[in-house]
């Protein structure tokens, strides 16, 4: 079984709810999130606040597209550790979390997304940060993997057209 740590924007890309994505980008988020409810584990924060985040953009109690499944998934087996790793994250006033690295190439960060990094060095195994269409991520990628943090971006195509038309090739 593989741990991953899944970016909300996986969850919403997979329920259809981000326009701009290519129906095989949403295919490869709703084939991700299926993997990690059939053979993996979700790494998530003991605060909940990853879960807190995926229910404020979706319909869990509805279910009915991949991503409301996902997250009523991740909801009902939030206390089985066979399928959801809890990991606790201490504040830090820069950088929001202590796990989140110190690094100069990571200062812009975007604070809402620190957790998702957060999670993934607090976790031992250090699991892959599942990501489907935020761009910046492409830029902060090289930081994050010389501490041990991988991006595993899901809809290459999708977020390098993003990437280019908000930065230029």
């Amino acid at each position: 079984m593989s741990k991953m740590v899944v970016d909300t924007n996986v969850v919403l890309v997979a329920n259809g709810q981000h326009a701009d994505v290519s129906p095989e980008c949403v295919s490869a988020c709703a084939i991700a999130l299926q993997a990690v409810m059939r053979t993996g584990i979700l790494v998530i924060d003991d605060a909940f606040q990853i879960l807190l985040e995926y229910q404020n953009k979706t319909q869990p109690k509805k279910g009915n597209r991949p991503g409301d499944a996902f997250v009523k998934w991740a909801l009902n087996n939030r206390s089985n550790t066979a399928s959801i790793t809890q990991v606790p994250l201490k504040k830090h006033e820069q950088r929001g979390f202590e796990s989140f690295p110190d690094d100069i190439e990571l200062a812009n960060f975007d604070a809402p997304d620190r957790k998702f990094v957060a999670v993934s060095a607090a976790d031992a195994n250090h699991p892959p940060i599942a990501q489907a269409a935020d761009s910046k991520w492409l830029d902060w990628a090289p930081a994050l993997g010389r501490h041990g943090i991988q991006v595993e971006f899901l809809c290459s195509a999708d977020i390098q057209r993003f990437h280019e038309n908000k930065f230029g090739a």
